[in-house]
C-alpha cells in the first residue's frame, strides 16, 4: 500500500513540474496570441522559447512582459510592433508570461 502512495504521489509531482509547460497554451489560442506567436519557431514575433531564454534570470521580466502583452510595443524583437492585446485582463497577462517563461 505504501508504495501505491508513494508511485501516486511521484506521479502526480511529475505532472505538476512538466504539465506548466502546457497550462496555458489553451488560453494564449483564447487570446488570439498564437496567431502572431508559436511556441518553437518565429511566427510573426519571436517563438516563447526563445522570450523565455532571453528573459532567463531577469527579474523584472515577468512584469515588463505581461504589461507589454496588454499595451503591445515594439522594437525589442524587430521592425514589426506587438500591437496591444485588449482582451487579455492583467490576471491572464502574468498566468500567459509564467508559462511563456516556462517554455524552455
Amino acid at each position: 500500500m505504501k508504495r501505491i502512495v508513494l508511485a501516486v504521489l511521484s506521479a502526480a509531482a511529475t505532472m505538476a513540474v512538466t504539465s506548466p509547460a502546457f497550462a496555458d497554451e489553451a488560453l494564449a489560442k483564447s487570446k488570439n496570441c498564437m496567431a502572431c506567436h508559436a511556441v518553437d519557431k518565429k511566427v510573426v514575433g519571436p517563438a516563447y522559447k526563445d522570450v523565455a531564454k532571453k528573459y532567463a534570470g531577469d527579474a523584472k521580466a515577468a512584469d515588463m512582459l505581461a504589461a507589454k502583452i496588454i499595451k503591445g510595443g515594439a522594437g525589442v524583437w524587430g521592425p514589426v510592433p506587438m500591437p496591444a492585446n485588449a482582451q487579455v485582463n492583467e490576471a491572464d497577462s502574468k498566468k500567459l508570461v509564467a508559462w511563456i517563461l516556462a517554455t524552455k
